[in-house]
């Protein structure tokens, strides 16, 4: 079978999502698959250049998987003849300058998100690529959760659909008597840290694909922990660790979502959505999705005088796999790979990017002014 090969220098995989999630789990797993099936019966076969600024930890990584093609010169890398995608799961802060280098080699670009660290800066670079394919990570829409929650709102299962209810979040430790979970640079605002920064592009991308365009923002933050412990002491957490939004959407559709590092989890998985309409509700989250129709509802009475009978939990419906879910950010690197090699569409570009860093951006200065925030439309 013929093999088309495509060379993709990554940037940042010595970090944790982008080793774990885009090289071993995506572009790994394809090679592992044998490559991944084109329209015209060849194998689209990705060729990973790993970049970093650590020569002896991408050597090491390189080993670890039998690859060869590593650098620390980024320049090098993209001036290969072989190159056709430039990948980048740095910190924020690096990642700007790092895609405009790609952009005048003539790659195509698919990143990480938040695209950069302005809206300002992410619509100077959206124009600049205007010459090639772009991609932004959305992977929550390719959760298990959210593709059977999708598959609810195509299927009209809500009615008109009422409001939106998130929770995200879990206790990152602190760093003096256990190890946090998270690098400090995320609570560091200088270093591009803080939880709306990091996940309102998220919420971005899900409420306006699922349900509708976001129109407004009002929210609050805080730094809850403001002193972390790291592996060279302790330091100042200037960057927000905990978030409380409530997005207006097209349609009369209210969303409110937390985030949160500093929140012990008492649900079924680390982020859920509840979405309540006039026909039915469902409760999404990372995989398993449950629903309670508008026949189904049963007749709650309030009574704080008499203990609960009944099991709440019980009176929901599990909503089927009906097929078999792949990783979700494997699943989209397949879609930018056939986008590339194939011109198939693609909607997740540089301009979505945008639309998420400009809700981060808008849902700090509401936070900062206190008050409700327009989000305007973007050219």
């Amino acid at each position: 079978m013929e093999r088309r090969s495509i060379g993709i220098v990554m940037n940042g995989v010595t970090g944790r999502m982008g080793y774990r999630q885009h090289l071993v789990r995506s572009i790994l797993a394809i090679r592992e698959a044998g490559g991944l099936p084109a329209a015209d019966g060849s194998r689209i076969w990705p060729e990973p250049i790993l970049v970093g600024r650590n020569g002896a930890k991408l050597a090491e990584l390189a080993a670890r998987h039998g690859l060869t093609e590593y650098t620390t010169d980024l320049d090098a890398a993209l001036a290969r003849d072989d190159v056709e995608i430039y990948f980048d799961a740095q910190v924020t802060p690096l990642r700007e300058d790092a895609i405009r280098r790609a952009l005048a080699a003539g790659r195509h670009v698919y990143t990480e998100k938040p695209l950069a660290g302005t809206v300002a800066a992410s619509l100077d670079l959206a124009r600049a690529a205007a010459h090639v394919k772009t991609g932004v990570v959305q992977d929550k829409l390719f959760l298990p959760g959210l593709r059977k929650l999708q598959r609810l709102v195509d299927g009209d299962f809500f009615g008109r659909i009422l409001s939106v209810r998130g929770e995200f979040g879990y206790w990152v430790f602190e760093g003096d008597w256990q190890p946090a979970q998270r690098p400090s640079w995320n609570y560091r605002a200088e270093d591009g840290g803080g939880i709306v920064v990091d996940m309102f592009p998220h919420w971005h991308y899900v409420l306006e694909q699922l349900f509708a365009p976001v129109r407004a923002v009002t929210a609050h933050i805080s730094t809850h922990i403001p002193e972390r412990v790291d592996d060279n002491g302790p330091y100042k957490a200037t960057a927000d660790d905990a978030a409380y939004g409530i997005f207006e959407l097209d349609g009369g559709i209210v969303a409110q979502i937390n985030s949160s590092w500093t929140t012990r989890v008492f649900r079924d998985e680390l982020v859920e959505f509840q979405v309540d309409g006039t026909h039915g509700s469902a409760v999404a989250g990372l995989r398993g999705c449950r629903i309670q129709s508008r026949a189904g509802t049963p007749k709650p009475v309030w009574n704080p005088d008499l203990p609960v009978t009944e099991s709440f939990r019980d009176q929901w419906q599990t909503v089927p796999d009906n097929e078999e879910f792949d990783n979700g950010f494997k699943v989209q690197w397949e879609h930018f790979l056939r986008h590339v090699v194939e011109d198939t569409p693609f909607p997740w570009d540089f301009m979505a990017g945008v639309r998420g860093v400009q809700l981060a951006e808008l849902g700090l200065r509401s936070a900062r002014e206190g008050r409700r925030v327009e989000i305007p439309e973007l050219s």
